[in-house]
């Protein structure tokens, strides 16, 4: 099975942390002990230190002509708001739960999704004890889940990474927020436990005069069809990059690659009159607009010489590739989804085409989408806005 397989399998447990939101079958399991996070080694990314969140975020412009300019970037220090985040599911722990220990791919994830943001917030982002894909595996598989657990006892630990972050956004609320404004950012599971956390502890309680935005990538957030709100009640789809207090909730998918009968995205989960949230970051007012993405120079199979025709191998770790995308949120067959256009121009030396496909052997798996670069497609967008807002947010104040 492939790298990219693995961790796009990672969104099957989007389900497992929505599922909190409505009642489930399955008995809840004894709650475990607290993790302590006032011990900073609970947390992946912590302010001011040196960590997964502290990496180089260095890019090359690759301009359609051909020409290639570095970009630089640093962390802002005294940034005025926060940003809170939690990662999807990448852990190879060997159980079916992970331990608080983070390895290279939870170091990978946050250099993906979240160290850019740090030029504009101060980043926290919490360790939990997720479902891991070591299990996730044994299930697809038909195999045996790790340390011979049941499925049944293996759902009824769902509540646990749930907890953990709750904890650990109780943690930062009473210890480190001191009346800062706050970005909730997620992706796939990630955005299924903040989720399911706006809608029970954020959403009409006091916290949520904190709130400058939620950010869920690759998740189909429920809203009434024609209103920015349903799950939320009085969390909206943001439609501006100046409003506040909002969520920007998007799944990706190309334009050519619509989703099929079988996605797993462009439609809530739990089913009824609700559609998915769209809101597009590079037009959060509507139609089309460029995405301002930073892809990874290697990832996802792509050869770093390759960017543009005869040029040199790219050196830096992420690549900005100007006028080459452009999104749209769309309705079409009874999905709500952001589709992307990839510009190509076969006269110009600049590469055609971007990688990011979910694949099995050599086939496409259409009923992903894009999801495993929703965050990289939109990272730039996502920084201007998380900057603007961040100023709306301290007007207000």
């Amino acid at each position: 099975m492939s790298r990219n397989l693995l961790a796009a399998l990672a969104a099957s447990l989007i389900a497992l942390g929505q599922a909190g939101v409505a009642a489930s079958q399955t008995p809840a399991a004894a709650p475990m002990a607290r993790n302590d996070y006032a011990d900073k080694a609970s947390w992946l990314c912590w302010p001011g230190r040196t960590d997964a969140c502290s990496g180089d975020n260095t890019a090359t412009v690759v301009k359609a002509d051909g020409t290639l300019a570095k970009e630089t970037w640093k962390a802002d220090p005294k940034a005025p708001i926060d940003c809170f985040y939690v990662y999807p599911t990448v852990s190879n722990d060997p159980g079916v739960l992970s331990d608080m220990i983070p390895n290279d791919e939870e170091h990978r994830v946050v250099e993906q999704q979240l160290s850019r943001l740090a030029s504009r917030c101060r980043v926290y982002a919490p360790m939990y004890r997720q479902f891991t894909l070591t299990a996730l595996r044994a299930m697809i598989s038909g195999q045996p889940l790790p340390g011979g657990i049941t499925p049944a006892a293996a759902a009824a630990t769902r509540d646990t990474g749930y907890n953990d972050v709750v904890h650990a956004w109780t943690y930062y609320l009473a210890h480190e927020n001191k009346g800062r404004g706050v970005v909730l950012i997620g992706h796939s599971q990630g955005s299924g436990v903040l989720t399911r956390m706006i809608a029970s502890e954020i959403d009409g309680k006091p916290s949520q005069k904190l709130l400058v935005s939620a950010i869920l990538g690759g998740t189909n957030l429920p809203v009434e069809a024609g209103k920015d709100t349903g799950l939320f009640k009085s969390v909206p789809v943001c439609r501006s990059n100046s409003q506040t207090g909002c969520v920007i909730a998007f799944a990706s998918f190309r334009d050519t690659v619509p989703p099929p009968a079988n996605s797993r995205f462009g439609k809530p989960r739990e089913g009824g009159p609700m559609v998915a949230a769209c809101a597009n970051p590079a037009s959060l007012g509507g139609g089309k607009g460029e995405l301002h993405a930073y892809l990874s120079s290697v990832a996802n199979g792509q050869d770093p010489a390759a960017w543009v025709k005869g040029g040199p191998r790219i050196e830096t770790p992420f690549v900005s590739v100007p006028g080459l995308l452009t999104a749209e949120c769309v309705t079409k067959n009874g999905f709500s989804y952001l589709e992307i256009h990839v510009n190509a121009d076969p006269a110009d030396p600049r590469l055609d085409d971007i990688k990011g496909d979910v694949k099995i052997g050599s086939t496409v798996a259409t009923d992903w989408g894009l999801h495993l670069i929703d965050m990289n497609l939109t990272m730039g967008n996502l920084a201007d806005i998380v900057g603007q807002e961040s100023k709306a947010w301290l007007a207000k104040k």
